[in-house]
């Protein structure tokens, strides 16, 4: 069965020392390491996190994929490259050589990737611009941003006229966390990547529905990472706080949050069976799609092998639409799907 990895992330081999670029500190680059077949990801000159070479070189992702099964990936930048905190020219600046980075990419291997290009989201004007870059220069089918803009939740009226922008363009939008909250608190443990991350893709799908988002423009077509976060294990709670403190909760909106569960997509990252269960019910088989955030060690390794150990419990037909048509359907490739 064919098998699409609808959440990957990619790095260009290299790219320009940013701090000269700009003349202003903050920005991520990419450093030798004397470990082989692995680069160091730095900010300022300090270590911030090392990569492997499947992060940043074409070849090692064919071995992998070749050893899991999976036909195809969907590429996008690493959510620390958003840069959403510098002067929004620069971000701009810097989403252009990413997705132009992403484009190369795609028209070396059209077989093997499809892409999804970052925005400039500090700057709607900005983001709308390269979001129309994205489709009929780039040809993409999407973009990705992250679950906030410097604080600022993505119920934001800044913020409308590029989901606006989205829904008339017909690209999807990928909703990936990204500088999680309460950092001060989450150092230890790794509880940013573990604790922090479901809290802020539950804080973005809640951000959109209340406000308003979903309702406004029903044929946006928004998938959040990660399986959702928390999002479908506290929506029982979310739904009793909007129907017993409606003056709290509906200030923007008169619609309960489960009246939008299927009009949005989820990825399947949630390493354990139960939960995957839950969010296949929950959402239906129609609104998941297979992701494993490669190649970060917070992924799932084998893509779908999860999936594939629950064995007749899933069936063919829903295994089909999760593993590739799905994919296909989010990103508005209906002809691709119908034909797989």
């Amino acid at each position: 069965m064919k098998k699409i990895d609808f959440h990957t992330h990619i790095l260009p081999p290299d790219w320009p020392n940013l701090r000269e670029r700009y003349g202003y500190g903050g920005w991520v680059q990419l450093e030798d390491s004397a470990e082989p077949n692995k680069r160091n990801m730095t900010v300022d000159g300090k270590f911030f996190r090392a990569v492997k070479d499947n992060c940043y070189a074409v070849e090692p992702r064919f071995e992998d994929m070749d050893a899991t099964g999976v036909d195809m990936q969907v590429i996008c930048t690493v959510p620390i490259m958003f840069a959403y905190w510098a002067e929004p020219q620069h971000t701009h600046d810097l989403a252009v050589l990413l997705n132009d980075h992403c484009a190369e990419v795609v028209a070396a291997h059209p077989t093997k990737f499809l892409a999804l290009g970052t925005v400039p989201l500090n700057d709607t004007a900005r983001a709308i611009k390269e979001l129309e870059r994205c489709k009929s220069e780039l040809g993409f089918r999407g973009v990705q941003i992250g679950s906030h803009v410097n604080g600022t939740n993505l119920d934001d009226a800044s913020l409308f006229p590029f989901f606006e922008a989205c829904q008339a363009l017909d690209m999807a939008l990928v909703v990936h966390p990204w500088d999680m909250l309460a950092r001060e608190r989450m150092t230890k443990y790794w509880h940013s990547w573990l604790v922090g991350m479901p809290a802020e893709v539950t804080l973005a799908i809640s951000s959109m529905i209340f406000g308003g988002v979903f309702e406004r423009l029903p044929k946006l077509r928004v998938c959040f990472g990660h399986g959702g976060g928390a999002f479908p294990f506290t929506v029982g709670r979310i739904q009793h706080g909007f129907d017993t403190r409606p003056d709290l909760c509906a200030v923007d909106n008169p619609k309960g949050p489960r009246e939008y569960i299927g009009h949005f997509w989820v990825d399947s990252i949630t390493h354990d069976a139960d939960a995957f269960r839950y969010i296949l019910k929950l959402f239906g088989a129609d609104k998941v799609i297979l992701g494993s955030d490669y190649p970060f060690p917070l992924g799932e390794h084998h893509p779908g092998k999860m999936i594939e150990e629950m064995g007749d419990e899933i069936s063919e037909e829903t295994r089909r639409k999760i593993n590739y048509r799905n994919t296909f359907e989010f990103l508005g490739m209906k002809e691709e799907a119908k034909a797989q």
